[in-house]
């Protein structure tokens, strides 16, 4: 009764609309719920509705069907990665996709061409297309195929132990906390209820959908166009020191990190860059910040730390110690400094990597 009631309703909502978006009910997760959210941003399933089900025959209903049904088919719009024979990865990338990241291997470079309002083929949409599996989207999909991010067994044998839980900490949490309770009051009615939970998982769709489109307007705004700048500055650094290990950026700081991990891994072999200099304001009078440069994009250990000894010290004391004038402060971690200018700021930084 209730599996011919739920295809009535659906049914009818499909002569209602050109096009449909099936999934699967019950417990949705953040793969099939940013896999809609992304194919929504598109105009062909900006209006599309959505169907919630694991009936087969309401599936067959709809134009594309995501996470359910058994079938990856990008010829007639299935992307389903439960089967056992699925092992689909993206290119150049060791994980298992989920719904999200087939979703986006099909469908994201027409996202990213639309957000930069440029063709499919241009250059920086496979830069940006690249970028974003690897910083957003493969999470999601290691997350949901029960992919570690770190090798199990190496973290027994070295007998490491978390110092605290950072599971709900993840997007993926984060959906997961937006699915009804178990004790919650549920609607005796059952196409009431399913309309209930169907809410809910639209709240998760558009929530973990916002972190997406936050992470696509920082790379295709602030990241890609910081790209040149550090080319720049890289291809300059021999001019700050012998073996060029300064990065300095001349007019105000910018998103460097990846971009500098990745010209060093192109460049392979030599020194490697130590410290970062920048002003702290695109000013003449500005005062200039070192960064020590971390052995990783997320790690908090630097590659060379200010020294020991000037750490925690500002101002004349400061200057007292290092023997250079203009010194502002040393954090103390040693991960970053400070000088009035940036001719201070240099003298700092040179005597650093000799001590």
């Amino acid at each position: 009764m209730f599996r011919n009631t739920l295809r009535m309703a659906a049914a009818k909502r499909f002569k209602m609309s050109p096009l449909t978006i099936g999934t699967h009910n019950g417990h949705f997760h953040a793969d099939e719920a940013l896999a809609i959210y992304m194919l929504r941003l598109l105009p062909t399933y900006h209006s599309s509705e959505l169907i919630r089900t694991r009936d087969p025959t309401l599936l067959q209903t709809c134009h594309t069907v995501v996470d359910v049904g058994g079938e990856y088919e990008p010829s007639t719009n299935r992307y389903d990665h439960h089967q056992r024979t699925f092992n689909t990865t993206f290119p150049n990338r060791p994980t298992k996709l989920s719904s999200a990241g087939l979703v986006y291997l099909h469908f994201g470079k027409a996202i990213i061409a639309q957000h930069l309002n440029v063709s499919e083929d241009a250059a920086e949409v496979t830069v940006i297309w690249e970028k974003v599996y690897e910083s957003f989207i493969e999470a999601l999909d290691a997350h949901d195929n029960g992919i570690s991010a770190y090798d199990p067994k190496a973290i027994a044998a070295a007998e490491l132990k978390k110092n605290f839980s950072d599971g709900g900490f993840t997007l993926g949490a984060m959906v997961g906390r937006l699915n009804p309770n178990w004790n919650d009051p549920t609607p005796s009615d059952l196409v009431e209820a399913q309309k209930v939970e169907d809410e809910k998982f639209l709240v998760a769709s558009t929530r973990i959908g916002e972190e997406f489109s936050r992470d696509l307007d920082y790379y295709t705004k602030a990241w890609l166009p910081a790209r040149a700048i550090v080319h720049n500055a890289y291809a300059k650094r021999l001019e700050h020191d012998k073996s060029g290990r300064i990065l300095v950026f001349e007019g105000q700081s910018v998103p460097w990190k990846d971009h500098l991990y990745t010209l060093e891994e192109k460049e392979g072999g030599g020194a490697k860059v130590l410290y970062v200099l920048y002003p702290e304001k695109p000013t003449l009078d500005a005062k200039w910040r070192i960064q020590a440069v971390p052995v990783s994009k997320d790690s908090f250990e630097s590659r060379k730390p200010l020294p020991e000894a000037w750490r925690g010290f500002r101002d004349e004391k400061l200057d007292e110690i290092t023997g250079v004038d203009g010194g502002v402060f040393v954090h103390a971690a040693g991960f970053i400094g400070g000088n009035k200018n940036f001719d201070g700021a240099k003298k700092m930084t040179l005597k650093a990597l000799d001590l």
